[in-house]
Parts: C-alpha cells; sequence; structure tokens
C-alpha cells in the first residue's frame, strides 16, 4: 500500500467509523496492561523508554524508527545513554565499547531484555519492529496507544494518522512545528475522541504558586513575564551543508524526511541537531518553553497571541575580503528574545510574555542589583505594576522581590497528569491536545517571526492570519512531498 492510499484510507476509516478504539467505545478492562508502540528510537526516545519499561500498567509490543541500529547520535554525554540501558537491563556490558546507541533494533533489545529479566513469568511476544509508521498502525491490530518521539516535523503526520486508526496518543514536544498541522492535529483528536496527551504538560507545577501570590495581590496587576533559558545546547548551523555524504547503512532517509521536500542526506540534519532548522525542528523555545510555560498558559487562561515580535541574532562571513551578513531562513538563530502579547481577559489585563535563549536575559531588576546579585542562567519573573517575583525556570522556588506579601507561600496546585488512566478511560489529563491551541499557535508564530529576521506579526487566530504581513502566511504550513499531504 503506498503512502497516498494508506492515508486516505485511515481518513476514510474514521469518516465511516469502520476503525474505532475499544477505549473510546467504553470497553477498556482497567486490570489490563495498556499497549504502546514507541515511535522514534533516538536518543530522548531510549532514554524515556526505560521508564515506561518499569512501569507494569504498560507493556511496549513495538518500535519503530527509520534507522535500523547504529552508534552515530549525538547526545548530552558520550557514554551516559549506554550506560543507563545498560542498568535498566541489567548487563553492565551491553554494547560496551560502542559510542551513542539508537534505532529500532536498539529499542527491541531494550524492550525484550528488560521484561526477560523483570516478567519472566509474563507471557509476552517479542517486541516488533518497524521502519515505517504507517506499517505498523496497518499490522498492529491490537494496540491501544502509540508514544511519538520524533523529530519535529514527523509529530503531526504520524500523531494524525495514528488517532484515525483509533489509537490513543502520548507525544513529546511540539505538537507541530507548523501552526496549520497544530489545527489538523487538534481537530482530529476533537473527532476521534481518542485520549491524548502531550508530555511536557506533566511540568511546571511550581507555577500555580506564583499564580496564587499574583490573585493575591503581592505584586499588583500583572504586565510581564519573562522566562529565559540557556538553550539551544546543540550546535545551530548558519548555513545549509554542502557536502552529500552517503545515506548511512539501514537508515532510511526517505522515511525521515516524511513530509518534508526531497534533499540530500547530511548528518547536519538528523538525530538531537534537527533542532536548530526550521523545515525539521521547532528551536529553543519549542525544546524547552512547552515545560515551562504550558502551566503559565493554563493558569492565567491564555489564548493565541495578538501580536508577536521577535530579535534573532545574526551571523556574518567573508566574501572576497568584505564582511556581508548570511541571510538565513532556513535555521534558528544562535540566540533570540521573543515578545508575545496577549489580549485582556476576564480580570486579567493585556499582558506581554518574553521569552529569552541563547544566553539572553531580561534586564537585572534593581532589587538584585541593591544585593549586588544577578540572575541565573535559566529562570522566570514575574512583573506586576506593584512587586516581582523570581523563579526557577520551571516556576520553582518563587521569591517574592517585590510587593506585599499577605502570609503564608501557597502550594504548588497538582493537576491530572495521569495518562495511564486516562488512556483507559479515566478522565482527561490537563495535557490532553484540545488545551494545546494556544500554546503551540504562539511558538510556532515566534518561530515565523525569526525566520523572517525578527518581523512584528499580528495575529488573527480566528481567520488563521497574520493581518499585517499577508505573505507570511506561507510559513504557517510547509511544501508537501507527493503522498504526504495534510
Amino acid at each position: 500500500m503506498n503512502r497516498r492510499n494508506f492515508l486516505k484510507t485511515a481518513g476514510a476509516s474514521v469518516a465511516t467509523l469502520s476503525v474505532v478504539s475499544k477505549h473510546v467505545l467504553g470497553q477498556t478492562d482497567p486490570g489490563a496492561k495498556l499497549t504502546v508502540a514507541v515511535i522514534g528510537c533516538g536518543t530522548q526516545g531510549l532514554r524515556e523508554m526505560i521508564h515506561m519499561l518499569e512501569m507494569p500498567e504498560v507493556q511496549i509490543v513495538a518500535v519503530c524508527d527509520p534507522n535500523k541500529d547504529s552508534d552515530d547520535y549525538v547526545d548530552w554525554s558520550r557514554d551516559g545513554l549506554r550506560k543507563s540501558i545498560a542498568n535498566a537491563i541489567g548487563n553492565p556490558e551491553w554494547r560496551s565499547g560502542q559510542a551513542i546507541p539508537g534505532g529500532r533494533d536498539v529499542g527491541a533489545e531494550m524492550v525484550d531484555m528488560y521484561y526477560a529479566r523483570k516478567r519472566a513469568a509474563d507471557k509476552f511476544k517479542k517486541c516488533a519492529k518497524y521502519a515505517d509508521f504507517r506499517e505498523l498502525l496497518e499490522k498492529e491490530k491490537g494496540l491501544d496507544a502509540v508514544k511519538i518521539m520524533t523529530p519535529d516535523h514527523l509529530h503531526a503526520p504520524i500523531a494524525i494518522a495514528a488517532m484515525k486508526a483509533g489509537k490513543h496518543v502520548l507525544m513529546h514536544k511540539p505538537l507541530a512545528n507548523r501552526l496549520k498541522e497544530v489545527r489538523l492535529v487538534i481537530e482530529t483528536a476533537r473527532q476521534t475522541k481518542v485520549a491524548t496527551h502531550f508530555i511536557p504538560a506533566s511540568a511546571g507545577a511550581d507555577v500555580s504558586v506564583s499564580t496564587q501570590l499574583i490573585r493575591d495581590g503581592v505584586i499588583g496587576n500583572l504586565r510581564e513575564i519573562h522566562n529565559w533559558s540557556n538553550r539551544p545546547v546543540w550546535p545551530q548551523y548558519a548555513t545549509l551543508p554542502t557536502e552529500t555524504p552517503p545515506v548511512p547503512k539501514d537508515f532510511d532517509w526517505d522515511l525521515w524526511l516524511g513530509p518534508s521536500l526531497d534533499r540530500p542526506y547530511h548528518p547536519n540534519y538528523t538525530h538531537a541537531v534537527f533542532r536548530g532548522w526550521y523545515e525539521f525542528g521547532g528551536g529553543a523555545i519549542a525544546d524547552m518553553g512547552h515545560y515551562s510555560l504550558w502551566r503559565v498558559f493554563s493558569e492565567f487562561d491564555l489564548d493565541a497571541p495578538i501580536l508577536v515580535e521577535s530579535t534573532p541574532s545574526h551571523v556574518c562571513t567573508l566574501k572576497d575580503k568584505v564582511s556581508v551578513k548570511i541571510k538565513n531562513d532556513y535555521s534558528f538563530p544562535m540566540a533570540s528574545t521573543i515578545r508575545f502579547k496577549f489580549a485582556a481577559k476576564g480580570g486579567r489585563s493585556a499582558l506581554d510574555l518574553f521569552w529569552y535563549d541563547g544566553g539572553m536575559r531580561p534586564r537585572t531588576p534593581e532589587e538584585l542589583e541593591k544585593e549586588n546579585a544577578e540572575l541565573s542562567p535559566e529562570g522566570m519573573m514575574f512583573v506586576g505594576d506593584k512587586g516581582k517575583i523570581l523563579a526557577g525556570f520551571l516556576g520553582q522556588n518563587p521569591r517574592i522581590l517585590s510587593g506585599e506579601k499577605k502570609g503564608d507561600m501557597p502550594v504548588a496546585k497538582q493537576v491530572n497528569v495521569d495518562w495511564v488512566k486516562a488512556f483507559k478511560g479515566g478522565e482527561p489529563t490537563t495535557g490532553n491536545f484540545l488545551l494545546a491551541g494556544p500554546i503551540s499557535e504562539a511558538f510556532n508564530l515566534g518561530a515565523v517571526s525569526l525566520r523572517l529576521g525578527g518581523k512584528r506579526l499580528l495575529w488573527d487566530s480566528a481567520s488563521m492570519k497574520i493581518v499585517n504581513l499577508p505573505e507570511a502566511d506561507k510559513y504557517l504550513t510547509r511544501e508537501y512531498r507527493k503522498g504526504w499531504e495534510m
């Protein structure tokens, strides 16, 4: 079955209700193991798989990745991932001497060795392996859910195909790296009624402490929120690669490209460094901002922004001994700031949210200057007309810099992030896809502004238009390869 026919079939199955998850019909056995396929066996996919293997209520039955098996991945330490996997499967010498492992064979090997050691009494088949997620969805008939751990450009096509096949979806950030794809993902979740969970929604609970302080009037009327990250911690390439190295053995470059237009293979596009390209990633804000700001969006009931503007860094090179600025609309900047303006809503005034990355930080507040102190490399700050609250990057350890404290510090508000129960027919989590629209639109608009060199965008979410710059609307979607249209 070719790609076009497969996607058409998947779409028709929803329209005719011929493929409906047993969970949608309320037939889930709460005591049964939840069968999950992990799609994406790179470093982060494998790292998080260790935790999922330890969950007694979950059974990983299949893995999927266009790479079969290699040790050429990019990570944050040379041997940390291998040691973590070796420890989990109880074999300290597992793949000793290799570099950084990844691929579907590695994922399946982890699953089989862990279950053989920890669940020897259980009956289970060997973990199935697939290169193509569409083949997985077609063949794994008893599958309950998928976990998507691929590069960003594949999130939307995989999530939509899985939901149309009646599978619950657990997905890493972002929901999609194109705004119109975000809308399609959310609408598909709404129509299919499968359970979904956006993994970053499980972070940032401590933001609710600052929220309660603000509601209590400690810093007066909230005007600004600042959030700064030390990302990127991967190479940000200022130029497109010109070399054309051979595609690695057992790596399906065509499947890795997915919906993106054909281009020659280069390792600068793949593995952890995909994050730095507009085509394949979402930049530093998509990588980390979903963790820190998901709870900010929910606590302050933020809709999509009405204005987005940015300040990207730039890179220069020499041409014939003359310094020239590199014109770049293909990779994220080395550093940037992004301003999001949100309209007033309910009892909340209009406010600005500022994002900083690449070493950028807000101006040091005068309260810290008086202490001869500085802002940390990462953090969050709430600014009102009567004071400020300073906290860690995820909102942790909030400190009232100035304002009027009224009583004891509040306790962090707990929310429902139990995706296993949700996938077994329980209440939706507070990370279900239907809540992801505002933050996803904001971050994708931030990428558009950066791509345009820092242009100010006036956004009409209802009509899905950049009203002051119609020519920028093309960046809300992508050019699709034949057979991958959405």
